[in-house]
């Protein structure tokens, strides 16, 4: 399987290629359309999105959710990947530079491996609820600076090696992050909704802070599943499609909705989290279960 990139990024030699990339895609072009689509709409809505994420949580100085630090490092990837589309685009188009392919080359590896930092947004909101006391004896920051700086050195070497050794050299691991990152996300995520729902079986009603935790996680397991579920679903039936399904319509389709996860993520946390009200689940969660004395 193959990232977006990968369509994009082997143009031809002899001149700047068709705006559909492959001469046989010229009876379906549809997919290409989408794509361009998606990246104007990244350039327009998530830019401006993911530098307001950026500006909210480098002002929030106290009262800081434990997630911030991974949602700000994820918000500086985005916000890189959507100031590329104008160089994309006219290097697409256009140029048709070499130079520039290694550019974007490098720009859909950081992209490629964004994934790790929703990873650890997941497994430190499961962390807060289903596992409150080990989350709280291990809230310092530094542990987490520590975990994003080893993700950095991850996304780097991975870029770089997309960039100077061309797509081909990390397909199969970008086929095993998408994995991994998937199915550890819906575990995660699935596991709060349980502990959520459990903690009130029984019950007439859930606590307002539980409810709207409880949206929350609902909410980002249905990006997860409708931005990442597609590539998954799509990598045991490769081999079944022919080459104008696969490349000018499946395949370029389904990546442009990875990569408007750059334009949803950022919207979820300004419409859902700078309220307050679903901001630091897991802490208010945790406070909550003091007050009741440790039992939900």
């Amino acid at each position: 399987m193959n990232s977006t990139s990968t369509l994009f990024l082997n143009s031809s030699s002899r001149g700047p290629p068709p705006w559909f990339q492959f001469s046989v895609c010229s009876v379906a072009p549809y997919g290409f359309i989408f794509y361009f689509g998606v990246k104007v709409f990244n350039l327009l809505v998530g830019t401006p999105c993911n530098v307001l994420v950026l500006w909210q949580i480098a002002s929030r100085k106290n009262d800081a959710c434990t997630s911030d630090i991974f949602i700000f490092n994820l918000a500086v990837m985005d916000a890189f990947f959507c100031l590329m589309t104008p160089i994309e685009m006219v290097n697409r188009l256009l140029l048709d530079d070499q130079r520039i392919w290694y550019f974007q080359r490098f720009a859909y590896g950081i992209k490629d491996v964004a994934p790790l930092y929703l990873v650890c947004i997941c497994m430190d909101r499961y962390m807060a609820v289903v596992h409150p006391i080990l989350f709280t004896g291990n809230r310092d920051n530094k542990i987490r600076f520590g975990i994003s700086a080893v993700v950095w050195v991850l996304i780097l070497a991975y870029a770089l090696t997309k960039s100077i050794l061309g797509v081909m050299s990390v397909n199969e691991l970008f086929s095993g992050l998408i994995l991994f990152s998937f199915a550890l996300m819906v575990f995660c995520n699935l596991s709060v909704i349980w502990a959520l729902r459990r903690c009130v079986s029984g019950k007439e009603e859930m606590h307002p802070v539980k409810r709207k935790a409880f949206k929350m996680v609902l909410i980002i397991l249905a990006i997860i599943v409708s931005n990442y579920l597609p590539p998954v679903a799509l990598m045991p039936f490769v081999s079944y499609y022919s080459f104008v399904a696969f490349r000018c319509q499946i395949s370029i389709s389904v990546f442009s909705i990875m990569d408007l996860s750059c334009s949803i993520e950022p919207l979820l946390y300004i419409t859902k989290m700078d309220r307050g009200d679903a901001r630091g689940c897991g802490r208010c969660l945790h406070r909550r279960k003091e007050e009741e004395g440790g039992k939900v």
